[in-house]
């Protein structure tokens, strides 16, 4: 098995007939694992939520390519969508496999996550009947509250994974607020992972990996690099938080992009889309535009939106709807078929998703992750 093929489009992939499709870039991906990756440090590429919208195994393999050595995932089935696609290096899935799920993911060769004596009794009972001994990593809440184990429970917890027969290969932590780099709770949190590193040490446990950053914390906390960073969300171009700006030189990965499907001169006074809140002040030029709130384009950023037509600015005319929106383009010339940008580059003119995430009240994870699956993805490596 390989990590290092080219991602290739499926061979019976229905014919497109709309042209709403999102664009994902894979040297962006790769250029932002290489920025992203410390000197000292290995790299998990994290690849759960379909790889934030983006298309978990075209990422998986990118990200490979780039230097990750493992891949991380939320659910069981998402590291089982990464193994049919032959992809052999390590996952780690993030939660512990539910109840059931243990033997068909050992099998697969997933990496699991420990924090409960449920938990490791289930894998313990799977792991038996194997001939290989099961590496596992145990996460400690120092401070989230998520899931994890408290850290005064990681010597004796840790023991009893050891006595089970399981491999201790790893313990980790997840930050809160490190995209807020003068919040002091991040440093709190690293302090008492640190201190149940040392608690653990003087029992001699020593596991080969210890991992705490997330993207942000890569990028605002060096410190706690550790043997291994986590890396989401600016893997794929996006900024983790407005006070980490320019810290890193991130390319988007993702555009969303359409095409105008009609174009008509609307009367001033008229007003345009549902609950016709968005009245002409004088006669425009109004674009309707296939993809909607369906497709993940969110109905919050109605009355704020802008798109990209030509390579300029205009204005979404009023709310977002399902399948389809209208852009009011004033007196400027647009015709039907002309490239349209939700978010992404156009010209000189770009739209990010953070700008997206501000108009819809969001965050940029949620503008990615949002475009539905009925958006073809369409990838350039």
């Amino acid at each position: 098995m390989t990590g290092s093929r080219a991602a290739a489009p499926a061979r019976d992939a229905p014919p497109r007939h709309r042209p709403t499709v999102a664009v994902v870039d894979l040297d962006a991906v790769r250029h932002n694992v290489r920025v992203m990756k410390p000197a000292d440090a290995e790299l998990m590429m994290v690849v759960k939520a379909h790889a934030y919208g983006h298309g978990d195994v075209p990422v998986a393999r990118a990200a490979l390519e780039a230097g990750a050595t493992w891949l991380g995932v939320a659910l069981v089935e998402e590291g089982l969508r990464l193994r049919e696609a032959e992809i052999g290096r390590p996952v780690l899935v993030l939660t512990e496999f539910p109840r059931g799920a243990e033997k068909e993911a050992l099998a697969a060769g997933l990496t699991p996550t420990l924090y409960t004596d449920d938990g490791l009794a289930s894998l313990a009972g799977a792991s038996g009947e194997r001939d290989r001994t099961t590496p596992v990593h145990v996460k400690i809440d120092t401070g989230m509250h998520r899931v994890g184990l408290a850290p005064e429970l990681a010597v004796g917890f840790c023991l009893r994974v050891l006595e089970a027969g399981l491999e201790l290969e790893g313990v980790w932590t997840h930050f809160a607020v490190a995209e807020e780099p003068d919040d002091p709770s991040s440093r709190e949190q690293l302090e008492r992972f640190l201190a149940a590193l040392d608690d653990l040490a003087a029992s001699g446990i020593r596991p080969r990996y210890r991992h705490a950053a997330n993207s942000a914390a890569v990028l605002g906390l060096p410190e706690s690099h550790f043997d291994l960073v986590r890396v989401g969300i600016a893997a794929y171009g996006i900024i983790p938080g407005p006070a980490l700006e320019g810290r890193a030189d991130l390319q988007p990965a993702m555009s969303l992009r359409s095409r105008v499907s009609l174009v008509k001169r609307v009367a001033a006074g008229e007003a345009v889309s549902y609950g016709l809140r968005y009245r002409l002040e004088r006669e425009s030029t109004v674009a309707t535009v296939p993809v909607g709130y369906a497709d993940g384009y969110h109905r919050a950023a109605s009355g704020r939106a802008q798109v990209l037509i030509r390579g300029h600015r205009y204005p979404v005319a009023g709310t977002v709807t399902m399948d389809q929106i209208t852009v009011d383009c004033g007196d400027d010339p647009v015709q039907p078929g002309d490239e349209v940008v939700l978010f992404g580059r156009q010209g000189e003119e770009e739209i990010r998703a953070e700008e997206v995430a501000e108009w819809a009240g969001t965050i940029g994870y949620e503008v990615v992750c949002a475009v539905s699956e009925r958006v073809p993805r369409e990838y350039r490596a």
